[in-house]
């Protein structure tokens, strides 16, 4: 009895085997594409990657200071500036953060949503939320009469649009407005308004070269600030990305690289640094 009980079911076991083989070997055309970008941000631009629900991210960023200074401060060692990130994924779509950086003794607070996926000969492009809100508790009320709290207090919002092309190549634009409360400049509006590009080309199994831009749209004609404009390196380990950048802009909070960039390429005016994440 029990034989021809193994004899019924071989040939259904067989049966399933191969549909299932088949459902594997056939597109979905509901399939999600994969993350177009491996680390959360490009360089200095957020990515449209998000932490997956439940896991802790925290991020430590340092960039040195301009490596046009010299061995006096020795390619820009003496003039670091340190960012520690802490990021939770609420939610698959949904991650809440918080940082501190010395640039500024800023402290920020920061939302990132996605809110519509790429999908395989679907939907083409991944979109992502991104708004945050910093302090920048460096100001003197001896030196700024009449500082409040208000004055501190920076805003940007931003829409993240990613599209993978391929398996090795990933484009990114970012349309931004900042507003400050208190701009470095009187002249200059208090909100402005960028346009970021970014995009990622990987180059071995591990590594990649990433690049972002920032154009800001209605700079004042005689500020000293500059666009950003950052080369950077992923080197992917264990699940882990470990980013290696140059820019001309050393602060890393949103507001600060694109409206306190003062690093000058064509002069040899660029910072060095790096991300290195932990993941719990």
């Amino acid at each position: 009895m029990k034989k021809i009980i193994i004899l019924i079911f071989i040939p259904i076991l067989t049966f399933s085997q191969e549909d299932l083989l088949k459902d594997i070997d056939r597109d979905d055309p509901n399939q999600y594409e994969d993350a177009a970008f491996k680390g959360l941000k490009i360089v200095n631009f957020e990515s449209t990657k998000i932490a997956d629900k439940k896991l802790f991210y925290l991020v430590v960023s340092h960039r040195f200071g301009s490596v046009k200074t010299g061995i006096k401060d020795f390619f820009g060692l003496d003039q670091a500036v340190t960012r520690l990130n802490f990021i939770y994924g609420l939610t698959d779509w949904l991650n809440v953060s918080v940082s501190r950086s010395s640039f500024n003794k800023t402290y920020e607070g920061a939302l990132k949503y996605r809110l519509i996926r790429q999908k395989k000969n679907d939907f083409p492009v991944t979109l992502v939320g991104y708004n945050s809100v910093t302090i920048n508790t460096s100001l003197d009320e001896e030196v700024l009469t009449g500082l409040e709290f208000k004055h501190r207090v920076a805003y940007v919002s931003q829409i993240l649009v990613s599209r993978k092309f391929n398996k090795n190549f990933s484009l990114q634009v970012i349309p931004t407005l900042v507003h400050e409360n208190l701009t470095k400049l009187e002249s200059q509006d208090n909100t402005q308004y960028a346009l970021g590009i970014g995009g990622r080309h990987k180059l071995t199994k591990r590594w990649s070269i990433n690049l972002d831009y920032g154009w800001h749209l209605n700079r004042v004609s005689n500020s000293p600030f500059r666009n950003p404009l950052s080369i950077g390196f992923d080197l992917e380990t264990g699940g882990h990305v470990f980013q290696l950048h140059f820019t001309n802009a050393q602060p890393m909070n949103a507001n600060g690289f694109l409206t306190q960039g003062v690093g000058d390429w064509g002069d040899g005016d660029f910072f060095f640094g790096f991300n290195l994440s932990r993941v719990f």
